[in-house]
């Protein structure tokens, strides 16, 4: 395969780890092609996807805030529609847009041996990447409780997902009654993330043995929800599983190709720990 530049696009970006990922990709399969991260506000998400076909891209990554917009400059699938976001842009034949953060997070749950078919699951957040795994994980045949600090936010998404599966909308106001009524719970905020690494919305006591905690926090490896749930004798699936698994995505959908998996998630751990 030629060299062609791919890349992602948020604001701010300087903390993403999708340069790592996929270079390390590109560099064991020999394709010879470099992956950037880019700046952009957006004012000017438009200007970046149309001057990155311009210029010969092989397709774009895009994380926040720069999800939703994206959208509505794509021709995005039907699953990006429904879901509301695209994070993923295929230059090949036209400016085509995807949303693979539900599929991750599916992936990273079938990585660990976890079928989502018949198991009530608790979603922390309502935001872009809630929506992303609600619509995935109750296509799958999951029953979900959606909790958000604000109900109507949660409401209003667990009465879209109704339209493919299983799903009620509440607060986050008796969180430790809920959990119990779950056989998984996936934190999809932003608690827990760099710098309020000791933060969490679950403890132990909440948890129990047999319970699997999800938290799609990535930018440390194990976060507080984390090790509250291995305090509980839970089991645990950390947030570097699902950027991977959505990576390996966006990589099958630009190249056509089987992503190296394990190459990928030893490049995106190595930098963790550096």
């Amino acid at each position: 395969m030629k060299e062609v530049l791919y890349g992602i696009i948020g604001d701010p970006i300087e903390h993403s780890l999708s340069p790592v990922m996929h270079n390390a990709a590109f560099r064991h399969l020999g394709m010879g092609c470099i992956y950037h991260a880019f700046r952009v506000a957006l004012e000017d998400v438009a200007d970046a996807i149309s001057g990155a076909k311009t210029l010969g891209f092989g397709g774009l990554n895009v994380t926040v805030p720069l999800k939703e917009r994206a959208l509505e400059v794509v021709n995005a699938d039907p699953l990006a529609k429904e879901i509301g976001a695209v994070n993923t842009i295929n230059f090949k034949d036209g400016i085509n847009g995807y949303n693979t953060d539900g599929i991750g997070a599916k992936h990273a749950l079938e990585k660990h041996d976890i079928s989502v078919k018949d198991k009530r699951v608790l979603l922390l957040g309502a935001g872009g990447a809630a929506r992303a795994i609600a619509f995935q994980l109750a296509h799958d045949g999951a029953g979900l409780i959606i909790a958000n600090r604000t109900a109507p936010r949660a409401v209003k998404l667990a009465q879209d997902v109704r339209s493919v599966g299983d799903a009620i909308g509440t607060d986050m106001g008796d969180l430790a009654t809920l959990v119990k009524k779950v056989d998984i719970l996936i934190n999809s905020t932003s608690v827990g993330m760099h710098p309020d690494v000791d933060k969490t919305l679950v403890t132990a006591d909440m948890m129990r043995n047999g319970l699997v905690v999800f938290d799609i926090v990535y930018n440390l490896i194990e976060t507080r929800l984390l090790k509250e749930a291995r305090k509980a004798g839970a089991s645990t699936i950390d947030g570097v599983n699902m950027l991977v698994h959505q990576g390996a995505e966006s990589f099958r959908i630009w190249t056509g190709r089987d992503a190296p998996i394990e190459v990928m998630e030893d490049a995106v751990r190595c930098a963790l720990k550096r």
